[in-house]
């Protein structure tokens, strides 16, 4: 569903924006934030972009990221919020508090669990990346891409298709990737900092949760855990192990809740196992939040996995 129509009638009508996305954010999120930031300043209208959490520091580099601003610090109640990358409203925490009563809110998205929450909603679930349908609304518009807005763009599609290699990039995506190198986009440079470059703290923490993989349903599934908030890509060493469909990473939220990733190589669509849970994603890439213990919600994670295998063989 893309209803350019209303959302680009809404967009030129308003006399100031909220932008808003996912809390802790990923690069598509604070590309996607960004993008519509520049998108939206291009066009005259003034705009804040906000998000509930930090930034983490290899996207905190991406231009303009300094903008993004806690809903602590913003005063200004907002009757036209454009939300991204967010597949229901409690993803966006508590941003919602800036808004005004009976607010309009354009809802752009590509996870194939959004529940529409919009009062517009611009959703297509077969896009790489929220950035991927940003980039067409800017052709829509036609605004022309600025180095600084290609950089954002390219950001959110190199994050979200693990650099092209994830099973979401389609022909579409290649094409407008070229586009924005064309643009001047420094590829390698992004790759490096936003795909590579590690920390040492995190090498600490990758040691540790390695040494915590466990294989389960005869080879079919591989899970670790962690204790860290900053773990990145930690749930694809599982994945990655020959023979595994489906790595999960476990990492407590806080005394009472589990924080579950989960990463498909291909038979099983892991955003209904998140759904069930209460939470969504991808087919290749979702996630949930468990209340329980750590074996608790590893034994419910498995379960549902093995009733979903058992389904694929049936």
């Amino acid at each position: 569903m893309l209803d350019w129509t209303s959302a680009t009638k809404t967009l030129q009508n308003a006399s100031q924006i909220l932008v808003v996305s996912h809390v802790n954010p990923d690069g598509d999120a604070i590309g996607s934030t960004l993008a519509v930031g520049n998108m939206v300043e291009s066009l005259g209208i003034p705009v804040t972009l906000v998000n509930e959490s930090p930034i983490p520091d290899k996207i905190a580099s991406l231009p303009g990221a300094e903008k993004i601003q806690f809903p602590s610090q913003v005063s200004e109640r907002f009757a036209v919020i454009i939300a991204v990358d967010a597949a229901d409203i409690s993803r966006i925490g508590n941003c919602q508090q800036l808004f005004a009563d009976n607010p309009t809110i354009i809802n752009i998205d590509h996870h194939a669990t959004n529940d529409y929450f919009g009062t517009i909603n611009v959703v297509k679930s077969d896009a790489a990346a929220t950035v991927e349908i940003l980039y067409d609304w800017a052709e829509y518009l036609k605004i022309s891409i600025s180095k600084q807005l290609a950089t954002v763009l390219y950001a959110g599609l190199l994050t979200d298709t693990g650099g092209f290699r994830y099973s979401n990039t389609t022909s579409h995506t290649l094409r407008i990737a070229a586009n924005l190198l064309d643009l001047g986009v420094a590829s390698y440079e992004l790759a490096d900092r936003l795909l590579e470059t590690i920390s040492t703290s995190y090498l600490e923490q990758l040691k540790d949760s390695l040494a915590t993989i466990q294989i389960d349903l005869d080879g079919k599934v591989a899970y670790l855990t962690s204790m860290e908030e900053d773990n990145e890509g930690l749930v694809n060493f599982a994945r990655n192990i020959e023979g595994v469909d489906v790595g999960v990473l476990f990492r407590p939220k806080d005394e009472h809740h589990i924080k579950v990733s989960l990463r498909s190589r291909q038979l099983i669509d892991v955003s209904q196992i998140a759904l069930s849970l209460g939470g969504g994603g991808h087919a290749r890439a979702a996630g949930c939040t468990i209340e329980g213990t750590m074996d608790e919600a590893i034994e419910v994670v498995i379960q549902k996995l093995k009733a979903a295998f058992e389904g694929v063989n049936e």
